[in-house]
């Protein structure tokens, strides 16, 4: 299995991404720059965290005309694994890949901190290594990851099983206390915490980990057990 990590400028969690890649599965994984017009040799894409463009109009507004973005559609089009990580998950949102949108926090501040998250579909190849309702340690870092949408399209994520994670203590207001959701196939997510920063005990959490040794169970389970390098 292969892992691409994309770097858009101002992306400053490319490096934290491609580490827990390497630590988490030991699989190839490489950095792949914001106008790159192939993605066909990766079975799983990161958009990673950061501020892409400097966040100017919108998070994610500008990053969502990245040449590279034309490939994340394609590669979720097939079936590929796609991993939006706070910016990434703002730039997902932006680019039509997931519905709603992240607003600025209620408390108008940037939080940075250790969340405790609940794990509401395990049904995924981002959550097939936890627990259905398991609650999870998992950092935030983020001033506008408040997710919004109409009520029309909470129910359709409610009624499809598209909500993958919630917050214990809801930290920046976000409806429905979603932390993070998924397309209707289920190969997209989008979450605002951070499961990268949390792949050792020596960051204060592991429960990150699973999440990429779940992507890299479900890939096997499509593709047989052996690993390609």
């Amino acid at each position: 299995m292969k892992f691409a990590v994309l770097v858009f400028p101002g992306s400053n969690c490319d490096i934290d991404c491609y580490k827990a890649v390497e630590e988490a599965v030991g699989e190839p994984v490489d950095y792949v720059w914001h106008t790159a017009t192939d993605l066909s040799a990766y079975d799983c894409i990161l958009v990673p965290g950061g501020f892409s463009y400097g966040d100017y109009l919108r998070c994610g507004a500008i990053s969502r005309f990245a040449p590279v973005m034309n490939e994340v559609a394609k590669a979720a089009e097939e079936g590929k694994y796609i991993l939006g990580i706070c910016n990434g998950f703002q730039i997902l949102t932006e680019a039509g890949l997931l519905p709603g949108a992240l607003l600025r926090n209620t408390s108008m501040k940037f939080r940075c901190h250790d969340t405790v998250l609940k794990v509401v579909n395990n049904q995924t190849p981002f959550t097939n290594d936890f627990d259905l309702n398991e609650e999870i340690v998992i950092p935030i870092a983020h001033g506008e990851g408040n997710y919004y949408c109409d009520q029309e399209t909470l129910k359709q994520l409610q009624e499809n099983n598209q909500i993958v994670f919630m917050y214990k203590d809801n930290p920046n207001g976000s409806l429905a206390d979603i932390a993070g959701i998924s397309n209707e196939q289920g190969n997209v997510i989008g979450m605002m915490p951070h499961p990268e920063r949390a792949v050792s005990d020596l960051l204060g959490s592991a429960d990150g980990k699973r999440m990429f040794t779940s992507i890299l169970k479900a890939w096997r389970d499509t593709h047989g057990t052996a690993s390609v390098r």
